[in-house]
């Protein structure tokens, strides 16, 4: 089994806390407001009172009454409080429930806030919750939160359901991130998108084996997967979800299960985390089954190159020519720089499909971890509407990126000496972009967009989130398709 993380049941109610049978409740408390329900004798004002809590953010205070743990959290001040803070709240309260062995936990929506900030909540439990367990023979001996009840005044059960259905697929992307190369190999993959297609209505998946990608003059991609005894993988997801007549979106992912860097060989201190190469293409094999869950009116092409990059006596070499699907030749000045051979021949193939807008999700280059950290995945986009529909998406979903350039100049910069491009320059600046721009040669008149997302994809220090796979990408893709 390659996803085997523990699903939090959730659940929306109209019921107050106390009638939900939790046995931790949470109360956020909003700076300069009092606590909307408090406890007979006042229980929860008279820990604000004290000082043991306070209203500021990220404090929490826990009390007993009426047979239950109460944990009072402080939002801080209400403008401020967006559906960041809403995550990183819930994941706090999260962690202090967790050490108190608490098995049902709800949350007590605070008044006056929007959809937006209960799908925080949701998400921010759900994604702290995760854990990476399979291959530990000691896993942690608490089950941790087992049910997550929400409690409001007003109906709720949409947008938990839908915070959950996109919960839960980032955690399955994660999932997928963190499992072995060993276990995780392009056949794997495949199959496990394969059993995806089973299990969801209207995802249909199909998959060509390393034979049929060379037979359909995917050359590039080909040459990135020759060196390893795995055999590469195109897999095709298709949802359909709304009329023919509605815009096609093709969502195209990097997924190299491994990488060595090949003859170009990366070093050793980091080779290791090489098996996170792949998290632009579980991101995107996730999307599509969250769209297919949430049955979101849309139509969307998954494609995701699936391969190893490894040594071996028939690895492509430095200076190796190959000819990418559209007919274009390539002089592989660098076999570290193999995802955007792999991508090269993905977004023709998205494109031949009659995808009308397109966006590319892969751990790229290292520039963009220089340029922007964890806090921003990279955007690159041939036009400028497209581009800031991705940017308010991922605005929307907290999964920030920041546009970088694309230039005529970096056009010069991967021109081949003896092949029309060349995948890497020798001055090695502007890498991201050089990256980008080399991937746009590939999309000929179809809006596109390419995220970047190395500084992204894994072991970013966020409340919500521990070492390993972030599942970046899940959440922007699903709503970009929502919104096409």
């Amino acid at each position: 089994m390659l996803v085997t993380c523990r699903a939090v049941l959730t659940q929306a109610t109209t019921a107050s806390p106390l009638a939900t049978g939790a046995d931790t409740i949470v109360v956020g408390v909003f700076e300069g407001e009092e606590v909307a329900h408090d406890l007979p004798g006042g229980a929860l004002s008279a820990l604000l009172s004290s000082g043991e809590a306070r209203a500021s953010f990220e404090r929490i205070a826990m009390t007993h009454a009426e047979g239950r743990r109460f944990l009072l959290v402080g939002l801080g001040a209400r403008a401020a409080f967006d559906p960041e803070r809403a995550r990183v709240a819930a994941a706090l309260a999260g962690a202090r429930a967790r050490e108190l062995g608490t098995s049902a936990l709800c949350w007590e929506v605070p008044h006056h806030v929007g959809e937006e900030i209960v799908e925080g909540l949701v998400l921010g439990t759900l994604l702290h919750a995760y854990r990476f367990e399979r291959y530990r023979a000691d896993p942690e001996a608490d089950a941790g939160v087992q049910r997550l009840i929400v409690s409001a005044h007003h109906e709720l059960e949409a947008v938990v359901t839908r915070a959950t259905v996109l919960g839960q697929a980032q955690n399955r992307a994660r999932d997928l991130a963190n499992a072995p190369a060993n276990d995780l190999t392009p056949a794997a993959l495949a199959t496990y998108a394969e059993q995806l297609g089973d299990r969801l209505d209207r995802l249909r998946v199909t998959v060509m084996d390393e034979a049929r990608i060379r037979q359909a003059g995917m050359g590039a991609f080909a040459a990135v997967a020759q060196g390893s005894e795995q055999g590469a993988r195109l897999i095709q997801l298709e949802y359909d979800g709304a009329a023919a007549q509605a815009p096609r979106l093709a969502l195209v992912g990097k997924a190299v299960t491994f990488d060595t860097g090949g003859v170009s060989l990366k070093s050793a201190a980091k080779m290791h985390e090489m098996k996170f190469d792949m998290c632009g293409g579980a991101a995107v094999i996730e999307a599509l089954a969250a769209l297919a869950e949430l049955q979101v009116p849309a139509r969307v092409l998954g494609v995701v190159g699936a391969t190893e990059n490894h040594l071996g006596g028939g690895a492509v070499r430095p200076g190796d020519i190959v000819r990418a699907l559209d007919g274009t030749t390539i002089e592989v000045n660098n076999t570290d720089a193999e995802g955007r051979l792999v991508l090269a021949d993905c977004l023709c193939h998205a494109q031949r499909e009659g995808c009308e807008r397109i966006v590319d999700v892969a751990t790229l280059t290292g520039g963009v971890v220089v340029a922007l950290g964890s806090t921003y995945a990279g955007l690159m986009a041939n036009d400028d509407s497209w581009a800031q529909q991705v940017e308010q998406c991922g605005a929307s979903t907290g999964e920030l990126v920041w546009r970088l350039p694309l230039h005529p100049d970096y056009d010069e910069m991967i021109k081949g000496r003896y092949a029309q491009l060349a995948n890497v320059n020798e001055r090695r600046e502007a890498t991201a972009s050089i990256g980008a721009q080399f991937l746009a040669r590939f999309v000929d008149g179809v809006p596109w967009a390419h995220l970047d997302i190395a500084g992204t994809a894994f072991d970013v220090r966020r409340p919500y989130f521990d070492r390993g796979g972030t599942g970046f990408g899940v959440r922007l893709l699903v709503e970009l398709a929502r919104r096409v």
